[in-house]
């Protein structure tokens, strides 16, 4: 792939969202790191949903709040790649 032109620096922005996400995973409030919000979501069952409404509320609040700031994009990203992860088939898994 490094011998791509990525026209919209798509490449980069890739890049950042993996460094933001790889940044909240010291920043979780549950416990001793044994269980997160998004794991009660998906006990009940409402991790798709939930992941999905919370990417809106991010992009809804984009261009609002704080004005176009990048911490709003990140978040919405954040929330469409665990939306991704819970409705998509693993490797080898069938949904």
């Amino acid at each position: 792939m490094s011998d791509i032109n990525y026209r919209f620096r798509e490449d980069k922005i890739l890049n950042e969202v993996l460094e933001y996400i790889s940044k909240t995973y010291n920043q979780h409030y549950v416990g001793k790191e044994e269980i997160q919000t998004i794991d009660v979501w998906d006990s009940l069952g409402s991790v798709d949903t939930t992941s999905r409404d919370t990417a809106i509320k991010y992009l809804m609040r984009y261009g609002k709040k704080d004005g176009f700031n990048k911490k709003d994009l990140m978040k919405a990203i954040h929330y469409i790649v665990l939306l991704y992860h819970f409705t998509q088939p693993q490797e080898g898994e069938q949904k």
